[in-house]
């Protein structure tokens, strides 16, 4: 009875598949590819990548030789950090003879070059260009260095004493192109704070993992390291300086790794300044597209990792329209049902505006929202298709400038 009753159970599924429109179908089809590409890059590829890891670890040779080094700081307008800042290098736990520092002033119409000045007989070099953006500030930088390794580091992060020390031992090895440091937030966080920084914990530990297999495609831009003689000048519109120099070294054969232990702090971000940087990071990948084709060719050995890991977060949205887009041409029952959990996950989104701080739900939609809007600034990053990359450069705002 039981068989002949899960017989006519199959038989009327089918039957109600035949019944759907070619269209219901292709709609259907659609809405579950994907729905299916959106969880193999959130969450199948991480547990593959994982699994490789943990099967092909390639660990650094690590050395304690002493290089020397030039620590590049590019600013504009960044008097209320560049002390803090000079202070932080000039403790870092370095022979000094060894360490040259050189402040780029990118057209600073603040009392940025100034406070610099005072570091002058601490063998702090200024030089003042014209307004031209950070990659044409590091182009005129790069040629005035004199170190074997080639530290850049942003103006706001303060650099932990061992960091320099401990990055440049990574350099013992030589297949190792590039080295980045690890950024650590500091100070208590609001939820949304702690959720944009989840995200990048989430980015971070990608890094870390392909870093055991080979490499990585990018550096953490507020310290990392290169070897000078790999060194190639940015595109003046570069706008990931961070990753087009580490590609760069990583398409000639190298590795570009992480250490840990060469960490740098910075303050917490808010929700409305991360979006903005997420535009200008994907904006950038839009870049690297179209100036490196060959990170989709089997020109790159880690390609599949660059199309699941970056390409595959590039298309998360464009998925997500398609999701919304093929559910209206869904049979009427499916249609239905997926209908209302994606307004229902979008409203949850925009819940999260109102509900205040300190309410349970918070932590479901805390999340939801932060990655709602993550997905809309990566969206947006085709902008630099149609727009000066200029004009998608935004001052990274934080709860609690340094004084």
């Amino acid at each position: 009875m039981r068989l002949l009753i899960d017989q006519a159970g199959l038989r009327s599924s089918l039957f109600a598949v035949a019944t759907f429109s070619p269209v219901q179908i292709l709609c259907f089809a659609a809405f579950l590819v994907a729905g299916g590409a959106i969880v193999y890059v959130l969450f199948g590829y991480p547990l593959l990548l994982g699994w490789i890891a943990k099967r092909h670890n390639h660990p650094v040779k690590k050395d304690d030789q002493l290089r020397s080094v030039s620590i590049i700081i590019a600013v504009r307008n960044g008097e209320k950090f560049i002390r803090r800042k000079l202070e932080s290098v000039l403790a870092l736990n370095y022979p000094r003879e060894l360490v040259e520092i050189i402040v780029v002033s990118d057209g600073s119409d603040d009392r940025t070059d100034e406070i610099a000045r005072e570091f002058e007989a601490q063998r702090v070099r200024l030089l003042r260009v014209p307004r031209g953006g950070k990659a044409v500030a590091l182009n005129a930088a790069v040629p005035c260095a004199s170190g074997e390794i080639l530290i850049f580091t942003d103006v706001r992060q303060q650099v932990d004493p061992q960091a320099l020390r401990n990055l440049i031992a990574n350099f013992g090895d030589p297949g190792i192109g590039a080295v980045s440091g690890e950024l650590a937030i500091v100070n208590d966080q609001t939820q949304e704070e702690s959720d944009t920084s989840l995200y990048w914990k989430y980015e971070l530990w990608l890094r870390k993992q392909m870093c055991r297999i080979d490499s990585s495609f990018g550096c953490t831009g507020a310290f990392y390291g290169v070897r000078r003689s790999l060194f190639q000048p940015f595109p003046p519109d570069i706008l990931l300086d961070d990753a087009y120099l580490p590609l760069t070294i990583f398409l000639k054969g190298y590795r570009v790794v992480y250490e840990p232990t060469a960490q740098m702090y910075d303050l917490p971000t808010a929700l409305d300044s991360e979006f903005r940087r997420k535009v200008r990071t994907q904006a950038g990948l839009y870049q690297f597209l179209r100036i490196m084709p060959e990170l989709l060719s089997a020109k790159n050995r880690m390609c599949l990792h660059f199309l699941s890991g970056k390409f595959g977060r590039m298309i998360i949205p464009y998925c997500l329209i398609l999701m919304a887009v093929a559910t209206i041409g869904m049979p009427p029952g499916w249609r239905m049902a997926a209908a209302i959990a994606q307004l229902g996950f979008y409203l949850l989104a925009l819940l999260d505006y109102v509900l205040p701080a300190s309410f349970p739900l918070k932590h479901l939609t805390s999340p939801i929202r932060t990655f709602v809007v993550l997905m809309t600034a990566s969206l947006l990053g085709v902008k630099v298709l149609f727009v000066s990359s200029a004009s998608l450069w935004k001052e990274t705002k934080v709860r609690h400038p340094a004084a």
